[in-house]
């Protein structure tokens, strides 16, 4: 299944969690779109809670189907918590990790930086968004890329790296120092309902 590429504030106004992280599309409207949604009031099933929340954790990463699915496997192989497991390793997408410094305003920006060859990874090049990054490793801007607009623009925004990352504003780079707590990661995500989804 291909990855979702359609209107994001859509999407977030059906499933009630912002997908760009900045908020905006729930502050106008916070209802589900379309003629009945203010006035929705559907009791979602089990199976439907479940499905809404591995959809919510899904389009806030941006991944397509079988690259969920796929490390999900690979969490359950890991020790602790499965729910935990998993949302660690989407944490430590290259991607999204470009996301949390700083260097893109949106993981949609981030992904977009990754594949047009403008981060490194530990000084080599790295055009993969789905990249593992394991604590140690340091992420940076390339050197050609360093005056990018739309880098620049996204630091300027952001006034928050979260505690398992440091940044250095002056030379773009950051360094994944540690894997992120439970209480760190985006606690609109109830993850016991998609281990239950994947369970059936």
């Amino acid at each position: 299944m291909a990855r979702y590429t359609g209107p994001v504030w859509k999407k977030s106004r059906r499933l009630g969690i912002s997908l760009t992280g900045t908020g905006k599309e729930l502050d106008k409207r916070p209802y589900a779109p379309g003629q009945h949604g203010p006035n929705q009031r559907k009791k979602l099933s089990e199976y439907g809670l479940q499905l809404q929340e591995k959809q919510k954790l899904r389009f806030m990463y941006g991944v397509n189907e079988r690259q969920f699915a796929t490390l999900f496997e690979k969490s359950a192989k890991m020790q602790g918590v499965h729910g935990e497991n998993f949302m660690i390793l989407l944490e430590s997408r290259l991607d999204n990790l470009v996301y949390r410094l700083g260097l893109a305003r949106t993981r949609r920006q981030a992904r977009q930086l990754v594949n047009h060859g403008h981060i490194t990874v530990d000084g080599s090049r790295v055009d993969i968004p789905s990249y593992s990054v394991t604590p140690g490793q340091t992420i940076a801007v390339r050197e050609k890329s360093l005056k990018l607009t739309i880098i620049a623009d996204a630091i300027d925004a952001n006034a928050f790296v979260p505690e398992y990352l440091t940044f250095d504003a002056d030379k773009l780079e950051g360094t994944y120092s540690r894997l992120p707590e439970r209480s760190e990661l985006p606690a609109e995500i109830n993850e016991a309902l998609i281990v239950e989804w994947y369970s059936r």
